[in-house]
């Protein structure tokens, strides 16, 4: 598996593999040992505690029982999941069809009270109409070729969007200009989709700006990414969810949304670029 491309993620990973050194340097063993003991191919000890490959739980068990710490296994298999959930393969997550990602958000929806969204391709979820989050999600089960359960995806994703309306919730969310530009759907999901946009800037615990082509701008178009409160930040990669813990990278996300906030316009300007974006639709 290849490096995270969060270093939270990284640091997880690398923390269990020193746990797992330790175990080895304290009965005695070499890297090699363990591996002839455990059956295993001689280089994957070393790969193993120096955070290469990530291991499975019959690898840490196997671990624990040739350096007589069967007690510690169930410990370091809680450790090794924890590491492994921060960075997840959309594959993985979607093994089964996109209802049930959809629905996984609703406790975190729920128990947070402040979003900072920021999204460069695509509308926040949060804000998508069903024929448009048909649109999409269309698009992506068949581009990773997952089971076709997108009607169940859709009502799943526009249930969980009753955040907006109840609870102690605010939201505070930016879009670049091209997000009203790509044209996810037909002309008519579209314009129904950049109409809900306006409808929803009415709604008073959502704050919604636009970061126009133009803005003289300190902070570049970025990834995808969702700020939780202060405690979890979310990055979106084509091949996988990041879901960052750390604070110092926390901190980093908040910053980079303060800056892009400073270059984003709000209010009866970001209605103008909406609705500009609405009338070159064909």
């Amino acid at each position: 598996m290849a490096r995270s491309p969060s270093s939270s993620v990284q640091a997880a990973r690398e923390a269990l593999a020193a746990r797992l050194r330790d175990l080895r340097l304290d009965a005695g063993l070499k890297a090699r040992e363990v591996a002839v003991e455990a059956g295993w191919h001689p280089s994957k000890a070393s790969r193993l505690e120096n955070a290469v490959t990530p291991p499975s739980d019959a690898d840490i068990r196997d671990w624990c029982r040739v350096c007589g710490a069967d007690d510690q296994a169930a410990d370091l298999i809680a450790a090794s999941r924890s590491a492994e959930s921060m960075y997840v393969e959309w594959r993985r997550l979607q093994r089964t069809g996109l209802r049930r990602l959809q629905e996984s958000y609703v406790p975190l929806f729920e128990r947070t009270r402040t979003f900072r969204i920021y999204c460069s391709n695509v509308v926040p979820g949060l804000l998508q109409t069903p024929a448009y989050a048909t649109a999409l999600l269309t698009e992506i089960t068949d581009f990773r070729q997952t089971p076709d359960d997108v009607t169940e995806a859709v009502a799943a994703r526009m249930d969980r969007a009753r955040v907006l309306r109840e609870g102690d919730h605010r939201f505070a969310i930016l879009v670049e200009e091209a997000v009203l530009r790509y044209r996810i759907g037909d002309t008519g999901v579209m314009a129904g989709q950049l109409g809900h946009l306006l409808s929803i800037m009415s709604l008073p615990a959502v704050s919604l700006g636009v970061v126009p082509f133009t803005a003289s701008r300190h902070m570049w178009p970025l990834e995808t990414f969702s700020i939780y409160d202060s405690a979890q930040a979310q990055v979106e990669l084509l091949t996988a969810a990041v879901n960052v813990t750390a604070p110092s990278e926390i901190e980093q996300y908040a910053r980079a949304f303060e800056r892009l906030l400073e270059a984003a316009v709000y209010g009866a300007t970001a209605r103008t670029l909406i609705t500009k974006a609405i009338e070159t639709l064909d």
